[in-house]
């Protein structure tokens, strides 16, 4: 068998699959060139430099997987993968450590100002006075995410002796006992913490978390990291904080546009700035690159993936089964996840009529990998969705019946988060995914790249209006749903539309009267 690798791969990698197939080590290759060279190939390996678009993967005539010795994997279309049925994995913890020690170091550095004083005794100037630190010993660090960085940070942070406020909307409070750290919002953090540091992925929930509104209440002399994803913090809004003194110190590893050579942070002396170096160390590019090439040979020799970004693989005559009921249950996870809000404690899921009396394990598993995904971004996959839904401490239970009372075959998630719980129920109708239930509510929605679901007091002029403020606001309705338990009561409505929604148009919705609450859910 053959593998193209055709980006550099530290050579422990790539010794280590020469001991199995034939390599081509070939980089630098042109969208033209790499489409010639895939077509006899069995495994290609990559890192950021290779795009592997739908062109490339559809002139592959053996490929069998494509894995990327790092976590993003933004340059390969995986749609296209999937489709043809080749598994993409990445390499998700080779570089946790690296970029949980460069977190700590870009902290100390910050609150040593060590890159200054470095800088000012190299100028042959002894300024002592003028870097006066601070220590981190009995101080607050709050951690936006814990998921494997933010979660090492933690523990590392607390070896410093720093109390840990955390937030992650997929943590129980079981969990945050057992790591020692009191969850708290992202808000509270602001208010509480005195250093900072950001470690979620960078998606719509995440974009911009640290922003003008958490500036205002935070603490005069905090101070703030972020290692993770440009986008996080709000760049503009950083350094207006900065510059007033509110944010005595930042230091930051990665930014909305790299090179970030006009950012307002560039020219401000007490913000600390490295390029991209979270997993630049040694034992990181080894680790990426052996755990990718591990990988490969297992798929290549038969066996399976532990880091597969798409769907495992499955026999062709099942997948014409399930199939459909994969991509309901992934919406269904999205929906209720969306609709709870984080923090959920218990996942329960039911399959009903039919599909009962399948093997619904990947099935159960796309639900979980579209619940975590709300939160946790594309590094939750269909592999690893069990495993990071067990190290949240939420409880998974699978139940199955004979019985389905309108449709063939049905789907239920129920969530509960305290004395809280969230139902969403969904069929495949004419192969199309459709929710059924939300709550005690029956509907017919057909799942779209945008809803708004709101409850509201079932009675004249609530829904007239909600429609109107879309409408003076240019956002178009493709669909509606209302469904009702009883007149004069209250009742849900799901509203498909054509774009997202801003905050402040849903904050009007919201105070339409009647209106009790509207959420955007974005799939």
């Amino acid at each position: 068998m053959k593998v193209l690798v055709s980006d550099p791969l530290s050579e422990e990698g790539t010794s280590r699959l020469e001991e199995h197939f034939t390599v081509d080590i070939s980089t630098g290759l042109s969208e033209d060139e790499l489409i010639e060279k895939i077509k006899d190939v069995d495994a290609l390996v990559i890192r950021s430099g290779t795009q592997v678009t739908k062109a490339v993967i559809d002139a592959a005539e053996k490929l069998k997987i494509i894995g990327r010795a790092g976590v993003g994997v933004d340059n390969i279309d995986i749609d296209a993968a999937t489709q043809k049925g080749i598994i993409v994995v990445n390499a998700p913890e080779g570089n946790m450590l690296s970029a949980a020690e460069h977190t700590i170091a870009m902290m100390m550095s910050l609150t040593r100002n060590i890159p200054q004083a470095n800088a000012s005794l190299k100028s042959r100037k002894w300024e002592r006075k003028l870097f006066m630190g601070t220590e981190v010993n009995g101080k607050i660090l709050g951690v936006v995410g814990l998921g494997r960085i933010g979660t090492e940070v933690a523990k590392r942070a607390q070896g410093l002796e720093m109390t840990i406020l955390a937030y992650d909307p997929f943590i129980s409070e079981e969990r945050a006992q057992e790591l020692g750290v009191e969850l708290a919002t992202v808000n509270e953090i602001a208010e509480r913490a005195d250093f900072i540091t950001v470690h979620t992925p960078l998606i719509k929930e995440t974009r911009n978390i640290i922003d003008a509104e958490q500036f205002a209440v935070m603490k005069d002399g905090v101070r703030i990291i972020n290692c993770a994803r440009g986008g996080i913090i709000n760049e503009e809004a950083l350094a207006d904080a900065v510059k007033s003194g509110k944010v005595a110190g930042a230091a930051l590893d990665v930014f909305v546009n790299e090179p970030p050579f006009d950012s307002p942070l560039m020219d401000l002396d007490n913000v600390i700035m490295t390029p991209h170096l979270g997993a630049s160390t040694e034992e990181a590019q080894i680790n990426v690159a052996v755990s990718v090439a591990d990988e490969v040979i297992s798929v290549l020799n038969g066996g399976s993936a532990k880091n597969a970004i798409n769907i495992p693989s499955v026999k062709p005559e099942v997948m014409a089964v399930l199939a459909p009921y994969i991509k309901l249950a992934e919406t269904m996870g999205s929906v209720a996840g969306q609709l709870m809000g984080g923090n959920c404690e218990k996942a329960e899921i039911g399959y009903y009529g039919e599909i009962s009396e399948k093997d619904t394990r990947v099935v159960t598993v796309a639900a979980l990998k579209g619940l975590l995904e709300t939160a946790l971004g594309s590094g939750v996959n269909y592999v690893n969705a069990p495993a990071l839904a067990k190290s949240r401490k939420i409880e998974v239970i699978e139940s199955k019946s004979e019985t389905s009372e309108e449709h063939v075959s049905t789907i239920q998630i129920k969530l509960t988060k305290r004395a809280e719980t969230k139902l969403v129920a969904g069929a495949v109708v004419g192969n199309e995914p459709k929710i059924i239930q939300i709550d005690n509510y029956r509907v017919d929605i057909v799942p779209s790249g945008f809803m708004i679901v709101s409850n509201h007091v079932n009675r004249p002029n609530v829904i007239g209006p909600c429609c109107i403020l879309l409408g003076e606001n240019n956002i178009n309705i493709s669909g509606m749903q209302v469904g009702r338990v009883e007149i004069g009561g209250t009742t849900i409505m799901a509203l498909n539309v054509d774009s997202e929604v801003p905050d402040d148009i849903l904050d009007q919705m919201r105070d339409i009267e009647g209106i009790l609450d509207a959420k955007l859910v974005t799939l």
